[in-house]
C-alpha cells in the first residue's frame, strides 16, 4: 500500500486537473457511522449524510471527465450488522434508487451493480434491475455500486465458473490465463481501477477489488465519507497525477 501521508480536508474546491484523469476511481466510502456517533445522532443520519456525499462525488466525477467510477456500498460482511440497521440500510437503497436513478439518466450516468444481489429482497433486485435497463445506453459516466460484495466471494465465483468451463470442455486449462478468469468476474468488460480512494483514516482494503486492483494507486484520505465533496475529489486526482505507474517495471 501508498506510503504517502493522508490527505487532509481542503481548503476549496479545485478546478479539473490539467492532466488526463484516471479512467476508473473506485472508492471505499467510510465512515457513515463515526460521523453519526461524533454528532449524538443515530448511526442512519450518517448513512443518509453518505448518501449526499454519494451526489457530489458522482457530480464531480463528471466535473473532471472521469468515466468510470466504483462505489463500495454494502460490502458482504454488513449483513453481519444488528437487524435494525441493515433494514435502515435497504430502506435507504430503496429510497435512492426511486429518488435518483431518472436524474442519473438525465445526466447520462450508466448504473451498474456488483455483488450478491440475489440476498436482497425480490423488490430491490427488480429495482436494481430497472435502473440497470434504463440508463444502459448512457455512456458519460459509468457508474458501478457494489451492493452485498466481496473480493473473495467474486474470486471463488469466477473459480467455480471456470471449473464449471473446463469439465464441460469449453476451456483447456492449459490455455487458462488472466484475461479468462476476469471474463467470469462481476466486473467483466470494466477497465481495472487506476486509483483507489478510502476515506476515514482506516488504510485497508476491506474485500475490496482484490484482484482487479492489483495496480492500482491506493489513497487515504482523514476524512469521513459524509463529509467527502468535490475539493477532496480534485486533491485525490492530484496526488494520482503526481505518480509515475511502472506496473511493476524498473524507471528507465
Amino acid at each position: 500500500m501508498s506510503s504517502t501521508p493522508a490527505i487532509t480536508a481542503p481548503t476549496s474546491d479545485l478546478a479539473p486537473a490539467a492532466s488526463p484523469p484516471p479512467a476508473h476511481v473506485a472508492i471505499i466510502m467510510d465512515g457513515n457511522g463515526r460521523w453519526a456517533q461524533a454528532r449524538g445522532l443515530p448511526r442512519i443520519a450518517g448513512h443518509r449524510a453518505g448518501a449526499r456525499a454519494v451526489r457530489r462525488t458522482i457530480e464531480a466525477a463528471l466535473t473532471h471527465k472521469v468515466g468510470w467510477l466504483t462505489l463500495y456500498a454494502f460490502s458482504s460482511e454488513n449483513w453481519r450488522r444488528p437487524r435494525d440497521e441493515v433494514s435502515d440500510l435497504t430502506a435507504l437503497l430503496r429510497h435512492y434508487i426511486k429518488n435518483e436513478i431518472a436524474e442519473l439518466a438525465a445526466n447520462g450516468v450508466r448504473l451498474r451493480f456488483i455483488g450478491e444481489a440475489g440476498r436482497f429482497a425480490a423488490d430491490i433486485q427488480a429495482s436494481l434491475a430497472e435502473a440497470e435497463r434504463m440508463t444502459a445506453t448512457n455512456a458519460r459516466l459509468n457508474l458501478t455500486i457494489a451492493l452485498s460484495y466481496g473480493g473473495r466471494a467474486e474470486i471463488i465465483a469466477a473459480a467455480r465458473l471456470i471449473a464449471c468451463a473446463v469439465a464441460s470442455g469449453e476451456i483447456d486449462p492449459s490455455e487458462l490465463d488472466e484475461a479468462a478468469f476476469a471474463r467470469r468476474l462481476f466486473t467483466a468488460g470494466m477497465p481495472d481501477p487506476d486509483l483507489i480512494i478510502r476515506t476515514s483514516g482506516e488504510r485497508r482494503l476491506s474485500n475490496f477489488l482484490l484482484w482487479q486492483a492489483a495496480y492500482a494507486e491506493l489513497i487515504f484520505l482523514n476524512v469521513l465519507w459524509p463529509d467527502f465533496g468535490a475539493a477532496h475529489f480534485a486533491e485525490a486526482l492530484a496526488d494520482y497525477a503526481s505518480r509515475e505507474r511502472r506496473f511493476g517495471a524498473r524507471p528507465a
